[in-house]
């Protein structure tokens, strides 16, 4: 039996498996974001211990992530340049941002600004580019360009200078690490760092021109916050936004999809807070950003864990093994590094992911720009690019003005589209119609004049029943519209009713009181209500 507060004896094997993989991806994915590899420790050291302590999953394992270290570079790029000094302070300042905008964020949902397609075609584009630009670390050839077409366009023209050697390596490494993974709860990562520092140590890496990751310097005596101009905090703002999204889509992908399979209960508020506090915890320590990635978690989960604790017993496996063997970590060869990245991600490298959106044609636009938007534009700008390219879409489908005309359905309440129920009853002089989606400022006058337009073509109209079951709410534009509408129907004579009207917006149309627009007239219900109202026989 075990002693209160203690982990079981599965969170402990399951801490103990996850560390061999997390350690390794640390480094490596320190290498993906241009930092020194004491960015990734001391990421992984924050995410573990705040989101152990603060979050909800006890699958989550919190971290650095291939795709936030992706977006990292690209924005720090974007602003400094070639300078490692200052595209470290940068970095911080991201981080801390991102984990200012999480703790701030509560229960904002914030990754419903992100559809599912521009996600899929994100990863897929993000994948390839990582694999493609891991290739300089294992041949020991680096291009200048860092846009992927020239990118890759230089790396092949240099073939002659690359180091058979290290992509010896780094394919024999991914050849390994594939032939282990039927084994998941074996750190197939761990061992191919072991076999690769033991070769380093043995002097074969010096004779094969193979490099080593090199010192790691970790320094938790200084903490603290960038000094930056406020116009550099203020770009700093836009990129943490984007990583924001980009780190709680996924977080919060993981989080949900485990939770889902074992009828776990999450908060996502908590959540957002957990990965707030660790952003800023390993920002304030210069470390990387941190989510709660998909890969990581799924090998926690098999590895048998129980609850949080697997992820705290990670992280103090990880403390030790840095205290005990920091200076042999420091050899590891950079091919090694290089292809467990690749493995890493290799998940995601698969277009069959995109193929349920061409069965379904819908959103395939959106899937391809955004994968080559990330190719051709680079991680960051082909991220903002897609987003906004679905935002414009969805604003483009919610501004058409397609109406609805209802009619009765034989002897019932029920009122439907009469285009698709020919036997609907419409009753004589009056028309119903409801709009196809939510009122707002792109659809509003567009819907009214397809409304007066239809009056218009009734002999004898004798009433209008406004359907507003879709609208749960009214902006500025739509009440103005309303009123209008409202307004230009009481001087023709011809009286109007609101039917299925939202709390909010029956609330909203009180406080406006606008005269054309009395309370009698969106007091019913139903469109059955809103007919009687009208007394009009059906």
């Amino acid at each position: 039996m075990r002693a209160p507060g203690l982990p079981a004896l599965a969170d402990w094997g399951a801490g103990l498996s996850i560390a061999g993989l997390l350690l390794p991806e640390a480094v490596a994915y320190s290498g993906i974001a241009g930092l020194p590899p004491q960015a990734g420790v001391i990421a992984l050291f924050a995410g573990l211990l705040a989101y152990g302590l603060l979050g909800t999953s006890r699958f989550a394992i919190v971290s650095a992530t291939s795709s936030s270290a992706a977006v990292l570079l690209a924005a720090t790029a974007s602003m400094a340049g070639t300078s490692p000094q200052q595209r470290m302070l940068l970095g911080v300042g991201i981080v801390l941002l991102t984990g200012l905008f999480f703790v701030v964020a509560g229960l904002g949902a914030v990754s419903n600004f992100i559809a599912k397609p521009v996600l899929r075609g994100f990863a897929l584009g993000l994948a390839l580019t990582i694999v493609v630009k891991q290739i300089p670390h294992a041949v020991a050839f680096q291009p200048v360009h860092g846009d992927l077409p020239r990118f890759v366009w230089e790396l092949l023209a240099g073939w002659r200078h690359w180091n058979g050697a290290g992509l010896a390596m780094a394919v024999a490494a991914l050849l390994l690490m594939r032939a282990l993974a039927r084994w998941r709860a074996l750190p197939a990562a761990l061992l191919v760092i072991a076999a690769g520092i033991a070769l380093d140590a043995g002097g074969w890496c010096a004779r094969w021109g193979i490099a080593a990751v090199g010192p790691i310097r970790l320094d938790f005596s200084n903490p603290g916050i960038p000094s930056l101009s406020r116009a550099e905090w203020l770009r700093l703002g836009e990129l943490a936004f984007a990583m924001a999204l980009i780190l709680y889509a996924e977080s919060y992908g993981s989080i949900r999809s485990f939770a889902l399979r074992h009828g776990d209960r999450v908060d996502a508020n908590r959540d957002l807070m957990a990965l707030g506090a660790a952003n800023l915890l390993s920002g304030v320590f210069h470390g990387m950003p941190v989510g709660a990635g998909y890969s990581a978690t799924s090998a926690n989960e098999v590895a048998g864990a129980q609850s949080r604790a697997a992820g705290l017993v990670a992280c103090a496996v990880v403390g030790l093994a840095v205290w005990l063997l920091l200076p042999w970590i420091e050899r590891t060869p950079q091919p090694l590094l290089a292809a467990i990245v690749i493995h890493a991600v290799g998940h995601t490298l698969n277009p069959a992911a995109l193929r349920p959106y061409f069965a379904w044609r819908r959103d395939r636009l959106i899937v391809v720009l955004a994968f080559f938007a990330v190719l051709a534009l680079g991680v960051l700008d082909g991220l903002l690019l897609a987003i906004a390219a679905s935002l414009l879409m969805l604003l483009q489908t919610l501004s058409r003005s397609h109406v609805s005309w209802l009619g009765r359905l034989g002897d019932t309440h029920d009122f439907v589209d009469a285009a698709r129920h020919p036997d609907a009853v419409v009753p004589a002089g009056l028309l119903i119609a409801r709009p196809e989606a939510p009122l707002f400022f792109g659809n509003a006058d567009p819907v009214f004049a397809a409304i007066r337009e239809r009056l218009q073509s009734l002999p004898s109209p004798r009433g209008v029943v406004l359907s507003l079951e879709d609208s749960a709410d009214l902006d500025a534009t739509s009440v103005e519209a309303l009123c209008d509408f409202a307004a230009q129907l009481r001087q023709l004579g011809v009286p109007l009713a609101l039917a299925r009207v939202k709390d909010p917006v029956r609330d909203l149309l009180a406080r406006v009181g606008n005269p054309a627009l009395p309370h009698a007239s969106y007091a019913g219900w139903s469109v059955d209500d809103a007919v009687r109202q009208l007394q009009i026989p059906a």
